[in-house]
């Protein structure tokens, strides 16, 4: 009966994977077609099925770019970036992409060592750095195991050297796959979907208009208070906006 089942599970996955595939190569014909809505509609077919990737989010956000819809262009474009955020392609789509929004928002640089901290730390993904260690680790243990048996005292040095230095680099990349977790979990990122949102000073409809935002431009999640989002801009600015006019970047 489990023998059944086992197929059974593996026959509907199987399927399942055949017919995304099926959608993503019918919507890319219709891409290259310029039908971009019908594209988009075979691509959110393949989302509605809980099947997520980079690649997926890049033509959705290129297919909404084609039909100048700002907001969701770059929310795919971002959303890809979250999952590979080094991706040459990516980052040069949605560079585009943001030169479409209205908003000119100014980004505070970080300097010294925070930036160069920042810089380290954003150079791989969390799953990299993770690799990273369990490879430094596994070398660690090769070094030990080598120290243990050698006999020649230039060995021994040797072997004590490498096994030290593995330790550090486990050390280090363990500290930044980390830290790296820690920025993603803590980091609520959202794009205005409205074409032009009130942000108040105080979550409710009475408080004082702090400034006004436009569609495409990025967020800070910073708290939720009923029906309203607690926002922080790159130049440092906060206010609080309603939820429905942002769409967060970590939701499935």
């Amino acid at each position: 009966m489990k023998l059944i089942l086992y197929i059974i599970t593996i026959f509907i996955a199987t399927t399942s994977i055949a017919q995304n595939e099926g959608l993503f190569e019918q919507g890319n014909t219709l891409y290259n077609e310029g039908k971009f809505n019908e594209a988009i509609i075979k691509y959110e077919a393949i989302l509605d099925a809980e099947k997520h990737s980079a690649e997926l989010y890049f033509n959705l956000g290129n297919a909404h770019y084609k039909l100048n819809n700002i907001a969701p262009s770059i929310y795919y474009f971002e959303k890809a970036l979250l999952l590979k955020p080094n991706d040459k392609e990516i980052l040069h789509n949605v560079a585009f992409a943001r030169n479409m929004t209205v908003d000119a928002i100014d980004v505070v640089p970080d300097v010294g060592l925070s930036k160069l901290f920042k810089n380290l730390t954003n150079m791989m993904s969390f799953d990299t750095w993770a690799y990273m260690s369990v490879v430094a680790i596994f070398l660690f243990v090769i070094m030990c195991l080598f120290y243990y048996f050698s006999y020649q005292t230039g060995k021994k040095r040797l072997a004590f050297i490498g096994s030290l230095s593995f330790l550090i680099l486990t050390c280090i990349t363990l500290f930044f796959a980390f830290n790296r977790f820690k920025i993603y979990k803590t980091h609520k990122p959202a794009i205005v979907f409205s074409q032009e949102a009130l942000v108040k000073t105080e979550p409710n409809l009475r408080s004082e208009e702090a400034f006004r935002l436009h569609e495409g431009t990025k967020v800070e999640i910073l708290d939720t208070v009923k029906s309203w989002k607690k926002i922080k801009l790159t130049d440092g600015k906060t206010g609080w906006i309603s939820s429905d006019a942002i769409k967060a970047l970590k939701e499935i």
